[in-house]
């Protein structure tokens, strides 16, 4: 009845969305038309910073607040974006100075994936909106969290949004919908790879003192399973995500291996996955985060009647009895 119901919706609604970005601020805030929604950034890292630039370029948002563990992140998002010294807050508690400030509408949580539960919860709790990072835990309990947060959001007619680029793309939608409604006919088996080079080299500078502090474990949460979730979490989820969106269903089950062939931290390298699905559909999955000449995130989605392929740096497409040329 759920994926009825779901495949229902799409045809009606024409597999559109509703994104933070189109959405009218007096439709949504109890603002004035037109008026600038007031965004508070949780966690001014690289993307932090970038993911802020993004929502400021669109226009309408005004970045109002900051929070982050360390006072030298503030200040140069605060440099950036021209935040007076009395709304950067640092420290463990940075997040919830922030939400007291009473100076932000909505919130974009950029902070490591372990505090993602914690950081989403009291957001909403102070009523404002938030943009969630993912992935947007580390464990399932976390999870749980998580979703209770997201329902209380809607309860409160707060956006509760996770941020899933594949998700908005038109190209993946489409393809998508298609394989829903049975145009590769019935689906046989699939594969996902996440494959990159090494993307936490520069953080292992921390753990190469003795002893590492909890605050260098902090500086170097890529490389910590604990604070990340682990490169399967933090990273190959987006191929993950996008094998269960088109099988329209979590794995029942899972067997898997992997290791590490980086020095530092905790977190492997490399992993091989063979996931159980529904209706006896297996999903081989890869990934790797280390050695050059391979770049990729693609899940291809094997029919009785086509094949989907999707590149995340490439083109989403449909081969078959009924193609689909994407883009």
């Amino acid at each position: 009845p759920h994926s009825l119901n779901r495949r229902q919706f799409l045809r009606n609604a024409g597999g559109s969305a509703v994104s933070l970005a189109v959405i009218k601020p007096g439709s949504v805030w109890s603002s004035q038309a037109n008026s600038r929604i007031r965004l508070g950034l949780i966690g001014c890292g690289g993307r932090g910073v970038w993911i802020a630039a993004l929502f400021q370029e669109h226009g309408g948002y005004e970045i109002t607040a900051l929070a982050d563990y360390f006072p030298e992140k503030t200040l140069a998002a605060g440099e950036k974006f021209a935040i007076p010294a009395n709304r950067q807050f640092t420290g463990l508690s940075a997040f919830e100075k922030l939400l007291d400030s009473k100076t932000v509408d909505a919130v974009a949580i950029e902070s490591p994936p372990y505090f993602h539960p914690s950081h989403a919860r009291a957001a909403v709790e102070a009523g404002v909106h938030v943009f969630l990072a993912k992935p947007i835990a580390v464990d399932v309990a976390g999870c749980d969290t998580v979703a209770e947060s997201a329902k209380k959001a809607t309860q409160r007619n707060l956006v509760f949004w996770v941020d899933f680029q594949t998700r908005t793309d038109p190209f993946y939608r489409e393809a998508i919908k298609r394989v829903h409604y049975g145009e590769i006919g019935q689906v046989v088996c699939t594969e996902a790879t996440y494959h990159a080079g090494p993307t936490w080299d520069k953080q292992s500078v921390y753990l190469k003192k003795q002893p590492v502090s909890a605050e260098d474990r902090l500086r170097a949460w890529g490389l910590d399973r604990m604070l990340s979730g682990d490169v399967i979490t933090e990273q190959n989820i987006h191929a993950l995500d996008v094998a269960t969106w088109a099988l329209d269903a979590p794995p029942l089950h899972a067997v898997g291996s992997g290791g590490r062939y980086r020095e530092y931290g905790t977190c492997w390298d490399h992993f091989s996955v063979l996931y159980q699905f529904p209706h006896e559909v297996e999903l081989t999955f890869h990934s790797k985060q280390l050695g050059l000449g391979q770049d990729d995130i693609l899940c291809r989605i094997y029919g009785s009647e086509g094949t989907l392929d999707t590149d995340y740096s490439g083109s989403v497409s449909i081969r078959g009895n009924l193609p689909y040329k994407g883009g």
